[in-house]
């Protein structure tokens, strides 16, 4: 087994001065707005320094990528002298074909939380971000699917997995309103079904029937392939009652915080737009279709909670916390530690049409984005709602899979793939935000075949290129770069010199596993 050890880093205490938030000019970049907001509210606390490029090199590749870079792209910017080259750096990811890839494995896992995926599913996320299709209407897409659009129609693969049966167990409903309420409105309505929820006051039993009676009306279609839903007539509202109070109630469609929607009245025979055919047993299309008009509720351009629940989970993407945290918990008694951020960036993300390229690009603009992951030593921590320092943020699955691959320059596969979303990806239905070591992705570390065989020497890889070098500070250094995005301390020098005179001909072996090793230590796998 081999020590590495990481070497800290000393970076220099930077204070600022800012005048109050309130006197900065509209016309500012958002990106400054940003940090004036941050800043006042550290009131003169100790804060990182900006994070070297090395650092935030690694950073935004994870995030805007999301793999490390490889060594070349890492030499190539460590070596630019432009001022801009971060801007630059930004400005070319955000453009690069990985970015949609990267958005939409992201969305996936936070819409999906890891129920399945299905192949036209997939294509249509990267579609749309490759597109940069504003959030309203993807999120339009998903609550209420057009099965005739061919390029949207996957979008019903939101609602049409969790509308199939498991086991014996009935279609859960609940959980389908819940999941709607939580992803789309950060509010977490499930303990709100059968009473006024018990320790959230905003939360109202009418909160959760109201959209619960729309979604109770869809079913799954079995006759196509692809993945639809239907909906049955509405004619009627739900009728609910308190576990605490019998007095009986009822609502019609409606989202938290908007109006109810008026169910009409069809004569016999006119309840269908088109009527349900029993030749091909295609379902009936309504006149009045509730997930239409929940869909237009939720994402109304003046519903300030569908703006704010989606600029909270970007910044969570960007800084590693929701200025809402957890982020399906916004209500009164759980308030932003920057309200007023939090309003400037749902304002602003609505003015621009939801567009999330340009928060994205804005959010890494900021100095609060691009600050060291590393205090000053003789720092007090601050509260990680502060972001006077950089979080760390674990990597996902699929970023694991995507940088192990990139490091040691071995062609992916999808069999590898699949062995690595089950080694470290969250059960199914379990949200992902914080890092969770397991038992059981240490074991595919240690013993997987297919895993170790990415570190076997194969053409122009990592391990030829580390064979070929004679100098032990030219190994370590191209190993460091290769893995950790960073050029080796003086005591990886040393640790890695050590090793080498001892390999004797076991040379490539104890190159194997310092490559092994660093791909498995905590540096590797979180975002620093």
């Amino acid at each position: 087994m081999l020590l590495i050890r990481r070497s800290h880093c000393w970076l220099l205490l930077v204070g600022f001065v800012f005048a109050p938030a309130t006197t900065l000019f509209a016309d500012e970049p958002l990106s400054s707005r940003v940090d004036a907001l941050i800043d006042a509210k550290l009131s003169g606390q100790p804060t990182a320094a900006l994070a070297d490029d090395a650092e935030f090199l690694r950073r935004v590749f994870l995030d805007f990528a999301g793999r490390i870079p490889s060594a070349a792209e890492t030499r190539e910017f460590l070596k630019d002298s432009a001022a801009n080259k971060r801007e630059k750096l930004i400005d070319k990811l955000l453009a690069s074909d990985e970015f949609p890839i990267r958005l939409a494995d992201l969305m996936h896992v936070a819409l999906m939380e890891r129920r399945g995926e299905h192949p036209e599913w997939i294509a249509y996320l990267r579609e749309s971000f490759k597109q940069n299709k504003s959030w309203d209407v993807l999120a339009r897409e998903m609550i209420s699917p057009d099965p005739k659009n061919e390029q949207t129609r996957a979008s019903a693969f939101f609602l049409s997995k969790r509308l199939e049966h498991y086991g014996q167990n009935a279609i859960d409903y609940p959980i389908l309103t819940r999941d709607v309420g939580r992803l789309f409105l950060g509010m977490d309505l499930q303990c709100a079904q059968c009473h006024d929820h018990l320790f959230i006051k905003d939360y109202k039993q009418d909160d959760f029937q109201g959209m619960y009676v729309a979604f109770l009306n869809t079913e799954l279609r079995s006759d196509v392939k692809f993945p639809a839903v239907s909906e049955k007539l509405l004619t009627k509202k739900i009728e609910f009652q308190s576990v605490f109070n019998p007095q009986k109630k009822s609502i019609g469609p409606r989202v938290p915080g908007r109006s109810e929607i008026t169910i009409p009245e069809f004569m016999k025979g006119e309840e269908y737009l088109e009527p349900p055919d029993k030749t091909t047993k295609e379902p009936g299309r309504p006149k009045f279709s509730p997930l239409e008009q929940l869909a237009n509720q939720i994402t109304a351009a003046d519903n300030t909670q569908f703006a704010k629940s989606i600029a909270n989970r970007m910044w969570f993407m960007a800084m590693g916390r929701g200025l809402v945290h957890p982020l399906d918990l916004h209500h009164s008694e759980n308030p932003p530690s920057h309200p007023e951020l939090l309003e400037l960036l749902a304002r602003e993300l609505t003015e621009h049409k939801f567009d999330l390229k340009w928060l994205l690009r804005e959010l890494a603009m900021t100095r609060t984005y691009q600050r060291s992951g590393v205090l000053p030593a003789d720092a007090k921590e601050p509260l990680p709602e502060h972001f006077a320092v950089a979080l760390e943020k674990p990597l996902s699955a699929e970023q694991l899979f995507a940088s192990s691959t990139t490091a040691v320059g071995t062609k992916p596969t999808d069999v590898i793939k699949a062995k690595f979303l089950k080694a470290f990806a969250n059960p199914p239905m379990e949200p992902e935000g914080e890092f969770a070591p397991s038992l059981r992705a240490a074991l595919f570390l240690m013993n997987d075949v297919e895993l170790l065989k990415l570190l076997d020497a194969q053409p122009e890889n990592l391990l030829t290129r580390l064979k070929a070098l004679d100098s032990p500070a030219a190994v370590a250094d191209e190993v460091y770069i290769s893995v950790l995005s960073r050029s080796p301390s003086a005591d990886e020098n040393a640790d890695v010199t050590e090793q080498l005179k001892a390999a004797g001909d076991r040379k490539e072996a104890v190159l194997k596993q310092l490559v092994w090793a660093l791909l498995a230590s905590s540096e590797f796998c979180l975002n620093h």
